[in-house]
């Protein structure tokens, strides 16, 4: 059985066994259609043209693990950002561990989605917000449909939250492949601020492919700092599909850190409904082998006096393929944007791909935008230079990545990030450099 029908034929044991209302049920039945006409995107569509899931959809997926698997936190320490005091939000294998976790409701919503879906002192927030900014399109139909589980943030106005949030799901491996459906709710309302880092990670040599959905609301003078590190084993494929709606004066940063996986498909979606609004989107991405990533990005300049601000920069060894698809629009009343674009790649390798498509589409007269793609390999005189000077050829390549993908690294604001980061990074590279950026 094909992947679609073993979904489609899923679904009606999978709705009878949850605790929903009548209005979230009529949203799953909606967007199941949708899927069900809409199918898998292929290589036809304009925004997957680069980007194919065939290899991937062959597997015989187990769609919902009906056991609850153990892990101890030895064996994961080292996948969280464990130097800095967080609330944690932990899944394996798509269910909750209340052992990994922190949560709270002291002030601020730390929770789960199934909660909030299911108790009525959420229904407001639940009504106003969920599955409101996300498009319906192909796989945020899908996980639209099954998502049961998440996390659930709600930070009231005037909150600053103390500490980062750190959102994780596992997978154990226990089935022969898996597929999980998580699905994330972020709501910040007026003047308040949260960071909040974001990984997924198989501790298995199986497949696994998770189609995430993540919905973030930011109100009048709020803030948001998201991080997502992405660094699976080889036989795991991401599709991550993130909205973000922003009203007035409001300021929401990105920053995506490819290293890992088979297939990473990034679908970061922007919708300006303010004036004076700040948008960042940056990435680091480095592959090897024959790993894909793909970076498609939407900002949507809806009112007048807004910013955006995009770069990504990628390295691409092996026969691994890159594709950066950086989309701007600019609506007529949307005077007054400045729009940035800036995607750099190297090619350290013959074999290796980048197909990169920055498109701006501007109605408006009074702006300014730009973009610009580069690709090439590292400049040959400046590590000649360096090798001059003692430093071996293969340090010497290493710090000139570094150099490269530090106009992203500069604007990360959590030093343990950073430096966690930092050390990612030159892992991927092979050396071991004695600074931080």
């Amino acid at each position: 059985m094909e992947l679609k029908e073993k979904i489609l034929s899923s679904y009606v044991a999978f709705e009878n066994g949850l605790n929903i209302n009548s209005d979230i049920h009529e949203i799953r039945t909606n967007a199941l259609q949708e899927f069900e006409k809409l199918g898998f995107p292929t290589k036809k569509l304009e925004a997957w043209k680069y980007t194919s899931l065939n290899s991937i959809l062959k597997e015989d997926y187990s769609l919902f693990p009906d056991h609850d698997n153990a892990i101890e936190l030895a064996d994961v320490k080292k996948y969280f950002i464990h130097d800095i005091d967080s609330y944690k939000i932990i899944f394996i294998d798509g269910k909750y561990s209340s052992f990994l976790s922190e949560t709270t409701h002291d002030g601020i919503d730390v929770c789960l989605l199934s909660a909030a879906l299911s108790k009525s002192k959420y229904k407001p927030v639940i009504e106003n917000y969920f599955n409101k900014v996300a498009k319906q399109d192909n796989l945020t139909a899908l996980n639209t449909a099954f998502a049961t589980e998440g996390a659930f943030i709600h930070i009231p106005r005037n909150v600053e939250v103390e500490k980062p949030i750190q959102i994780i799901n596992f997978t154990t491996g226990n089935e022969s492949a898996t597929m999980l459906q998580p699905r994330n709710l972020v709501v910040v309302e007026r003047n308040a601020h949260v960071q909040i880092i974001e990984r997924h990670q198989s501790l298995t040599d199986n497949p696994v492919l998770t189609n995430a959905v993540t919905e973030i609301y930011t109100d009048t003078h709020s803030s948001v700092d998201y991080y997502k590190i992405q660094n699976d084993n080889v036989n795991a494929s991401l599709v991550d599909n993130t909205y973000i709606e922003q009203q007035k004066e409001s300021v929401c940063s990105v920053h995506t850190f490819s290293f890992g996986g088979n297939i990473t498909r990034n679908n970061l979606n922007f919708y300006q409904k303010g004036e004076h609004i700040d948008s960042i989107l940056k990435g680091v991405t480095i592959t090897e082998g024959k790993q894909h990533v793909d970076h498609f990005t939407l900002v949507h300049h809806i009112e007048p006096n807004c910013e955006s601000h995009q770069d990504y920069k990628g390295i691409y060894g092996d026969r691994s393929t890159g594709v950066f698809n950086g989309k701007v629009i600019v609506e007529k009343e949307a005077q007054k944007t400045n729009a940035y674009q800036q995607n750099n790649n190297i090619l350290i390798s013959d074999k290796a791909t980048i197909n990169a498509k920055p498109q701006l589409e501007i109605f408006a007269d009074d702006v300014k935008c730009s973009h610009g793609c580069t690709i090439g390999q590292l400049d040959e005189q400046a590590l000649f230079y360096m090798q001059q000077r003692g430093i071996p050829k293969k340090e010497a390549r290493a710090l000139l990545m570094y150099a490269f993908a530090n106009t992203v690294l500069e604007s990360v604001k959590i030093p343990e990030v950073k430096k966690r980061i930092t050390k990612l990074i030159a892992t991927k590279l092979g050396v071991n450099i004695g600074f931080d950026l």
